[in-house]
């Protein structure tokens, strides 16, 4: 048996102003080597690492292309689009036969000439390799389209939000092409439209209705005959794209109507929980009105509009404004992407005292630039953050020290993962009454531990938690919480 992989992807906000270049994807992940499964591993190329492991347990052989992908922002360059599907379909026909495809996509990337590429690429390998088996590993901010669907034997997404469950779902991934290519089962897949755009975290070893959700999709297909898999696509609300939404997709052994009334089963099973599932978070002068006034330290506050995972620029000032108009000290704040301050503070040196204008610089989206004068308290190079399995690139950055507030502040846009932002430059979070990281839900596993609470606030900026608000021109159909109930006249919604 012959096994190609590939990582290929991004999450495009249609509706940031900062393009995906191919230095965006060079900042992030750039392996043009085809060799990042043996190099340390990261959210974007745990799949190829087990996929190899698994591959050359069996004895296949194993072709690798390329891996690469962008920290989220606005709206791909096509040229840049076009050249890395091109080395991926390149690689394949390069490789002469093989028996099984793997690909690691997000699932939500958009160029300036597509909507769907990763549609597009699975289709075009699909052209190339019609008797393969090809699965598809995806974030679950995806857009789960048709032609995804048609194009692909198999498509998991990963179940947890934060994800760090890349690992396990590559695994049940392979473990599905091995069974169907070695002629154990006949998988079949259907997908049911739930007619809700949100956000879900997950948050392993928490409580609610998500967890519990995620738990039982993880126990069905133990507790149901010939179910393989069930696998539930949040959606990436800030895609103007005309499948952006929620949906629910089935994997069963050889049975397509079985399948489709269990991915409607499973489906409506989530529209119940619409109202327990909704995120509640107050706005910026309530949340930290409550950040401050919650027991214990450290509290950690979520800037959930400017989070990078999300395409915003990470660079907003309002939070940061906020609390230097009430005064308060005792605040650590991650990660403010601003390059020049970077520079300007290395320039300076460690303890040097500096006049800087930080953040502001992407738009009203951002805010207004703040004027501070710091103190240079730690600095690094090729710095990084663990998350899930890998850890994450951060760049040049600095901490920076102003009126009893820390910053850091890097060169390379990301969220902020981990208190390793904090801590891998010096700054101790442990006696900070509050923390503000610049993420919506992907801190939590690496803050949990040492939070005393946690605030999820709905800040000013580019990814407003409320999908009400977001102004889609592409998106088809009625969907909640837009649409009290878009089920009207529609009935069942099998696709």
């Amino acid at each position: 048996m012959k096994l190609f992989m590939a990582t290929l992807g991004t999450e495009t906000n249609t509706f940031s102003p900062i393009p995906t270049a191919r230095t965006s994807f060079a900042d992030t992940l750039l392996n043009l080597e085809r060799d990042a499964s043996f190099k340390p591993p990261s959210l974007f190329t745990e799949a190829l690492h087990v996929w190899r492991r698994k591959a050359e347990e069996k004895g296949w052989d194993v072709v690798e292309s390329i891996a690469a992908f962008a920290q989220p922002a606005g709206i791909t360059v096509q040229t840049v689009w076009e050249e890395l599907r091109d080395i991926v379909l390149d690689d394949l026909k390069a490789a002469g036969p093989v028996d099984v495809i793997l690909i690691q996509c997000h699932g939500a990337m958009v160029s300036e000439a597509c909507l769907d590429c990763e549609g597009e690429l699975m289709s075009m390998l699909r052209d190339e390799a019609q008797q393969a088996v090809i699965g598809l590993e995806l974030d679950p901010h995806s857009h789960m389209t048709d032609r995804m669907l048609k194009s692909c034997d198999l498509i998991v997404s990963f179940k947890e939000y934060s994800h760090i469950d890349a690992s396990p779902r590559a695994e049940e991934l392979f473990n599905m092409a091995a069974d169907k290519v070695e002629g154990r089962t006949r998988p079949v897949m259907a997908m049911f439209d739930c007619r809700m755009i949100g956000l879900y975290p997950t948050n392993p070893g928490g409580e609610g209705p998500m967890r519990e959700f995620v738990d039982a999709m993880i126990a069905a297909p133990d507790n149901e005959p010939g179910l393989l898999h069930l696998t539930l696509t949040h959606g990436f609300p800030w895609g103007d794209v005309p499948e952006v939404g929620t949906r629910l997709i089935s994997i069963v052994d050889g049975d397509s109507v079985k399948a489709a009334k269990i991915a409607e089963k499973w489906g409506r099973r989530f529209w119940d929980l619409r109202e327990l599932t909704k995120i509640q978070a107050p706005n910026l002068l309530d949340g930290l009105t409550k950040a401050t006034e919650l027991n214990g330290a450290p509290i950690v506050l979520a800037d959930m509009a400017d989070n990078a995972g999300g395409g915003a620029p990470s660079d907003s000032t309002f939070v940061l404004q906020e609390v230097l108009n009430r005064g308060l000290s005792g605040v650590a704040m991650a990660i403010f992407y601003d390059p020049s301050v970077v520079r300007m503070c290395t320039d300076a040196g460690i303890n040097a005292t500096l006049q800087v204008r930080l953040g502001g610089k992407h738009g009203p989206a951002s805010g207004d630039p703040v004027d501070l004068e710091v103190t240079v308290r730690g600095h690094a190079k090729d710095l990084t953050q663990t998350f899930g399995g890998g850890e994450m690139r951060m760049g040049e950055a600095v901490w920076l020290e102003t009126n009893g507030i820390d910053l850091i502040v890097n060169d390379i846009r990301t969220q902020c993962f981990s208190p390793d932002a904090f801590e891998r430059l010096g700054c101790k979070l442990a006696d900070r009454k509050i923390v503000v990281v610049k993420s919506q839900n992907h801190f939590y596993a690496g803050f949990a531990p040492i939070a005393k609470g946690i605030v999820y606030c709905a800040t000013p900026g580019t990814l407003t938690p409320d999908a009400t608000t977001v102004p889609y021109k592409n998106r088809k159909g009625l969907w909640w919480p837009k649409d009290d109930d878009p089920w009207i006249n529609l009935g069942s919604c099998l696709s």
